[in-house]
């Protein structure tokens, strides 16, 4: 399922919920491609380039899993 994520602010409990997640969720780049949030070596890159200045303002998911995007969305409504 793909996802359109807002305004995230929290990056340490977005990445809790990323880790609790039971297949890959794929962080859309940009310039085309993916990159698999699970990874943790994927989590540094993305926290030094894509979310460098400490809070999200959009970003598109993949998810693979009903249960992982539902995840996700419950996430995103209780608030980041």
């Amino acid at each position: 399922m793909k996802l359109k994520m807002r305004n995230i602010s929290n990056l340490d409990t977005f990445f809790k919920v990323i880790n609790q997640c039971d297949g890959a969720v794929e962080l859309s780049l940009p310039e085309g491609g993916s990159v698999n949030l699970k990874s943790k070596l994927s989590q540094y890159f993305s926290m030094a380039t894509v979310f460098s200045n400490g809070s999200i303002k959009e970003l598109s998911l993949t998810t693979h899993n009903d249960e992982d995007s539902k995840r996700l969305i419950q996430y995103m409504v209780q608030g980041c």
